[in-house]
């Protein structure tokens, strides 16, 4: 099939079985990191500040408690991503390249196609977390937060035909943000990438070998009774530093629940006080807000059992050879001894 220059497509590697989407658009975005005009100057040219929508394509959704549509008056904002890695409509099944399931696709007879590709259909939003020039989730307040987790809880539910819905956090150059302004991306895809897919199947696995046992519920209840990797319990989460962390100082936000869908209708609000408490850890161990990389896993469709998380990884190593060859992380900060640290730094702040 014949697909434009500009045109998003994935790529399926001959070697491996796993996708590439090939968003050739993206090398057009602004980049806005290594200029020297920073704060409150940066809201005269920054596209996401309150008072500029008229540099983003048209809203897909605002929480607005007073002014007109598209204009000031907004506190968290939705708009199609100028530089989208997906586009077109979301189809069906047609070709190993878009099915829904890559573990069942990896188990079928050899292909004739070597070079095989397919149309990167779905949709990519950005999610604006606040009017204000803000570079981080860790400097809005409780309110503002809240609202921005709120946002993307509303557009994911925008999103329920989708086969998986991603949600993403960049913040700061060496994490992948090309523009400071804090806010999210959400990417609505019509396959399930590899690494959820096994999530996914982990899941099911353990439900079946526990006749009926939760996975991530069962994590929780013995991270809670070795106390080692815990960092912070509330009425409604856990904060850990996961046993097997990439990176140092990773952290995994786990809802008590046990939920699939992180924008389940009865799941507003949840969460919120632990993921400000995390921010907060990061931001007192090292003085700042660290550059990082947040996640979402919510359930991929027709996923069960399954139990949302939130996952953050502040950019303090590089992925170097090795990692990239084997697809296996080196981590020379083991998770026991982070998060001791940011127990030690929660409770100086």
């Amino acid at each position: 099939m014949t697909v434009g220059e500009s045109t998003p497509e994935v790529r399926l590697d001959q070697l491996t079985g796993l996708r590439t989407i090939l968003a050739p658009a993206r090398a057009d975005r602004p980049m806005d990191f290594g200029i020297a005009e920073h704060g409150p100057g940066a809201a005269h040219t920054c596209p996401f500040c309150e008072g500029n929508e008229q540099d983003t394509p048209a809203e897909l959704w605002a929480d607005r408690p007073e002014g007109a549509e598209g204009g000031p008056g907004w506190l968290v904002r939705a708009v199609p991503n100028l530089y989208p890695a997906l586009g077109g409509e979301v189809g069906d099944d047609t070709g190993a390249a878009s099915t829904g399931d890559p573990l069942k696709a990896a188990a079928r007879a050899a292909r004739v196609e070597l070079f095989e590709r397919v149309p990167a259909n779905g949709e990519h939003e950005v999610i604006v977390h606040s009017p204000e020039h803000l570079r981080a989730l860790a400097q809005l307040d409780e309110r503002s937060l809240s609202a921005a987790v709120n946002g993307w809880r509303e557009r994911i539910r925008a999103h329920r035909n989708s086969r998986c819905v991603q949600l993403i956090v960049n913040e700061g150059p060496d994490a992948g943000a090309s523009l400071e302004h804090t806010h999210a991306q959400l990417y609505a895809m019509d396959f399930v990438p590899a690494a959820i897919a096994r999530e996914r199947e982990r899941f099911r696995s353990h439900h079946d070998a526990t006749n009926g046992g939760e996975l991530l519920a069962d994590i929780v209840s013995e991270e809670i009774r070795r106390d080692e990797r815990v960092v912070a319990v509330d009425d409604e989460a856990v904060l850990i530093c996961p046993w097997a962390s990439r990176s140092p100082f990773e952290l995994r936000l786990i809802p008590r629940r046990a939920e699939g869908d992180f924008a389940a209708d009865d799941m507003d609000g949840f969460g919120v006080g632990m993921l400000a408490t995390a921010l907060r850890a990061l931001k007192s161990r090292f003085g700042t807000e660290p550059q990082l990389n947040l996640w979402i896993r919510t359930a991929p469709k027709g996923a069960e059992p399954f139990h949302w998380h939130i996952d953050i990884a502040p950019r303090l190593s590089i992925r170097a050879s090795y990692e990239i060859a084997t697809g296996v992380d080196i981590n020379i900060f083991p998770p026991e001894r982070a998060a001791g640290e940011l127990r030690e730094a929660l409770g100086d702040s």
